[in-house]
């Protein structure tokens, strides 16, 4: 049996992903695998698709629109100073944008540069992986403000 992390989107259209908080007009507001900023979402299309530009402009509005708001969502819901948005397509080489929250608490030089540039530890060790436990609280307010647009 395939891992719901194979085919992301293909999860939540059957609804065995279970990192899916809402589905919205344009797409699957997701919480993200790792949590050391914790907030952190990210919004699959509705269907497969490698980039941005191969959605109809219809569509295009949509998920750029949800992107938008599940920023909102994540800012409301954790106090951050601001939202990065990124899109990029290049190691999962499917249409998904990151929604990342940013916080004071962050050091200044870390908080000044993309998260990228965090350590590679950041994105694998299991201190920093989404727990239902440890985030569901969280994930629970995000859901509640998207729920309410």
């Amino acid at each position: 049996m395939a891992d719901w992390r194979d085919d992301r989107i293909l999860a939540a259209q059957n609804g065995t992903n279970p990192m899916v908080m809402m589905t919205l007009p344009g797409g699957y507001a997701v919480m993200g695998d790792t949590q050391f900023l914790p907030g952190y979402s990210v919004l699959l299309p509705k269907h497969f698709v490698t980039s941005l530009n191969e959605l109809s402009l219809t569509e295009r509005v949509a998920f750029l629109r949800d992107m938008s708001l599940l920023g909102d969502a994540v800012q409301a819901a954790t106090g951050a100073v601001r939202i990065n948005y990124d899109i990029l397509g290049n190691t999962d080489a499917f249409l998904h944008a990151h929604v990342f929250p940013r916080y004071a608490s962050e050091p200044a030089e870390r908080l000044a540069k993309p998260v990228w540039l965090y350590s590679p530890d950041h994105w694998t060790a299991d201190k920093y992986a989404y727990s239902p436990t440890k985030h569901g609280e969280l994930r629970q307010k995000i859901t509640d403000y998207l729920q309410q647009l």
